[in-house]
């Protein structure tokens, strides 16, 4: 029967033997030194990427215009003006009468995005005309300006449709700012806003 005691390898006979734990080495001492040193470092870091994650958060001046009055009342039809509102251009496009009726046209099992995208309404609301136009002015289509595939800004009253077109990747949009043809997946989204009078509108 083999002798299972016996090791295959054995050292040679004036080899020192190595003990990892030695008399006279603190252990606790040495593992305290790690952690301490460890730690020391992590709050280095952190205290010197504090400054440049601050500086990320929106300033007092931004908080401010969480929402933005306009005065529409130098606008004409026909006209369009870009205001920005929490960093984000809005397009505001005084529509005429043929931009409203080619928009109303348009059948809503042709188009690629079949939701209103309009924050103002209910998140499963329909892409009608009236859906996406300011509540009681249809004649006013606010949306944010930009792109819904890569964030681009959209050229207006161009593309296919003579609404808006994304030079960046050929996105077109039509005249109530519904996706129609490109790589775009959704309409132009339309943010919180309210008319407080006859010529001026909140956004925000």
């Amino acid at each position: 029967m083999a002798d299972t005691t016996a090791h295959p390898i054995t050292a040679s006979p004036g080899a020192k033997r190595i003990d990892p734990h030695e008399v006279g080495t603190d252990i606790s001492r040495r593992d305290f030194l790690l952690i301490a040193t460890g730690a020391f470092v992590a709050v280095g870091a952190a205290a010197a990427i504090w400054p440049f994650l601050d500086q990320m958060n929106p300033d007092a001046s931004a908080l401010a215009l969480a929402s933005v009055d306009i005065d529409l009342s130098g606008m004409e039809e026909g006209q369009s003006i870009t205001v920005m509102w929490r960093g984000k251009p809005v397009f505001i496009r005084y529509r005429t009468e043929a931009e409203i009726q080619a928009a109303r046209e348009v059948p809503l099992d042709g188009l690629r995005d079949a939701l209103a995208r309009n924050a103002n309404l209910d998140p499963n609301a329909p892409a009608t005309d009236e859906n996406r136009a300011a509540p009681g002015n249809e004649a006013w289509l606010i949306q944010v300006g930009v792109c819904t595939h890569l964030g681009c800004v959209p050229l207006g009253q161009q593309g296919n449709f003579g609404g808006w077109f994304c030079p960046c990747h050929g996105s077109h949009y039509d005249t109530a700012g519904r996706i129609r043809l490109g790589p775009a997946p959704q309409n132009l989204p339309i943010p919180p806003l309210a008319f407080i009078g006859e010529s001026e509108v909140r956004i925000g």
